[in-house]
């Protein structure tokens, strides 16, 4: 028979893993997205992309989705890439 507390856990473990494997798939649908974009050469569609995408990649920082380097490090690589794009 498991605690009560343990249950509650339970459920809250499972609402945010939901929550989270969202997240991680916006994430990863806009990364992409993003990418076809600098490689494509469209530059304005490229800086509006690449802004969603820096911002969501914050946010999943701030929550704990991803690390605060990993998403520091996929930033820096798509604002890289758009610099030499605009270049």
């Amino acid at each position: 028979m498991h605690r009560q507390s343990a249950k509650k856990h339970a459920r809250a473990d499972a609402k945010k893993r939901t929550r989270n494997r969202h997240r991680k798939l916006t994430l990863r649908t806009s990364l992409k997205a993003a990418e076809l974009a600098l490689q494509e050469g469209d530059v304005e569609k490229a800086q509006q992309l690449c802004k969603t995408t820096v911002s969501l990649l914050d946010r999943a920082a701030s929550k704990g989705v991803i690390k605060k380097g990993t998403a520091n490090r996929q930033k820096s690589r798509i604002v890289r890439k758009l610099n030499a794009l605009t270049a």
